[in-house]
């Protein structure tokens, strides 16, 4: 009985991509949908672990505004669930596909329509890079700060969709605080704009700041009006090694209480370092068992890493090297960037966590992590913007080991509840997609629970955009 239905289903979901397709391709041009079996199932998963995904309808990959808001137009009329996507880099499976679903890919919407110095802002299609923004403000002496360590693939609507960070979230701050207004394609196909491009503005409630972090399921990012700075002056870099994480925390809230301001400031423990070394053969000293990464831009940061190096030594490093130049800087930064590629050719798969935790808070979640990883019998490494207190332990697995998966999953939950006991949250920047909807719904609670809910339900009556993710 049970088989006889789901036949049905399948039969019934068949029949309905005709009339799906055929209504599609009435304001798309043939080569933006796709249908291949085998094409559609590369577009079901992001990067994440044990997030189920579902089987696509149709991949639709728009070049306008206009052909998003009738693919939106499209999927309500009929009642089809919309995934939005963007590289599909992120780490919660909040890109994943559900079955019978529209993938809406928004990779070729790349444009980068202005860049203005005197407004010191720029104008954005969602597809754009994130390093290419980066590389073409540039030119005109200005930085675009987020700096995910996905930036050479990860996209600007991602970045939006995921409220993402990056390596100079320290001093410059996380993606959020860089989207000043936003046009969105809503459920039933309207667009509507949002924020400013002012330097100030408070006019009615900030949906802005509502979109970012919501993961698709508000609305889909269509352009985006980005807040730029002046660029800054090249940054030198600082290692220090430290006998244990604890000493490399304790180095961190010296940092912190001391007033500095680096432009970074990141840890890698001693599995993460021996992994980039096993993988790139970049020479960091395996020896320690924390590594410590701190930079400056500001005018002379030979002299702010000098003062830093004190505070180090103070804590209990054992060794400060400050990079002589731009290209010896630029080499560490490089290692760090490494650090979750290199995990995950540890064992071949990774869970990622994203652990965020008071910086006064650092020390024991290192120290716990440490506790749980011989508890579970894993490698779990752990890199971490320090600055910041956000930390990624990163669990290797073998999949094909069924008893290693289970233990995997079991040490990855410990750490996120470890998160919240130390008055954390679950995620600093990768956000809640499928992977950590339970544990979403245990930091905000109930009440928590049911207020986002009804947003939802404001902006998707239908439950159309990215049903299943965040709670």
């Amino acid at each position: 009985m049970i088989v006889s239905r789901i036949e049905a289903r399948r039969d019934e979901d068949t029949v309905a991509v005709g009339p799906l397709v055929g209504r599609l391709l009435d304001g798309l041009p043939p080569e933006a949908v796709l249908t291949d079996p085998d094409i559609t199932a590369s577009y079901a998963n992001d990067m994440a672990s044990f997030c189920p995904a579902g089987a696509p309808a149709v991949v639709v990959l728009p070049r306008t505004v206009e052909q998003v808001q009738h693919v939106m137009r499209t999927a309500t009329a009929l009642r089809v669930p919309v995934v939005p996507q963007g590289a599909r880099t992120g780490l919660s499976g909040a890109a994943n596909a559900t079955d019978g679903c529209v993938v809406l890919s928004l990779t070729r919407m790349d444009a980068i329509l202005e860049i203005n110095p005197v407004d010191r802002v720029a104008v954005v299609e969602p597809g754009v890079v994130n390093a290419a923004l980066s590389r073409a403000v540039g030119e005109h002496g200005l930085s675009y700060p987020p700096d995910p360590s996905s930036w050479e693939t990860c996209t600007i609507g991602g970045n939006i969709g995921t409220a993402s960070g990056g390596l100079c979230c320290v001093k410059y701050g996380v993606t959020a605080e860089y989207v000043l207004g936003l046009d969105v394609v809503l459920a039933d196909g309207r667009l509507m704009s949002t924020g400013r491009r002012t330097a100030k503005g408070v006019a009615g409630y900030d949906l802005t700041r509502l979109f970012v972090g919501s993961e698709g399921s508000l609305g889909v990012v269509v352009r985006a009006t980005l807040a730029l700075r002046p660029k800054p002056p090249e940054q030198l870099v600082l290692a220090a090694e430290f006998a244990s994480g604890a000493a490399a925390c304790d180095a961190v809230c010296r940092i912190m209480a001391c007033g500095h301001v680096p432009s970074l400031l990141e840890l890698m423990d001693r599995t993460t370092v021996k992994a980039v070394n096993d993988m790139a053969r970049m020479g960091l000293p395996e020896s320690t068992e924390a590594l410590l990464l701190a930079a400056f831009d500001t005018t002379d940061p030979a002299a702010d890493l000098t003062a830093l190096g004190a505070l180090c030594e103070a804590a209990g490093a054992t060794q400060v090297v400050p990079a002589e130049d731009a290209a010896e800087s630029e080499l560490l930064l490089q290692a760090r960037r490494l650090s979750l590629v290199a995990l995950e050719a540890v064992k071949g798969t990774t869970m990622i966590d994203d652990v965020c935790v008071p910086r006064s808070r650092l020390g024991e979640l290192i120290d716990g992590v440490e506790r749980i990883a011989e508890k579970y019998r894993l490698t779990i490494g752990v890199v971490a913007h320090a600055g910041d207190g956000n930390t990624h332990p990163t669990v290797c697995f073998d999949t094909q080991d069924p008893d290693e998966s289970r233990r995997a999953r079991e040490s990855f939950d410990e750490i996120m509840a470890l998160g919240l006991e130390l008055g954390g949250t679950i995620t600093g920047e990768h956000g809640v997609g499928v992977l950590k909807k339970e544990w979403l719904a245990r930091e905000i609670g109930p009440v928590g629970v049911e207020m986002q809910r009804a947003v939802k339900q404001v902006f998707d009556p239908l439950n159309l955009l990215n049903p299943g993710k965040l709670f």
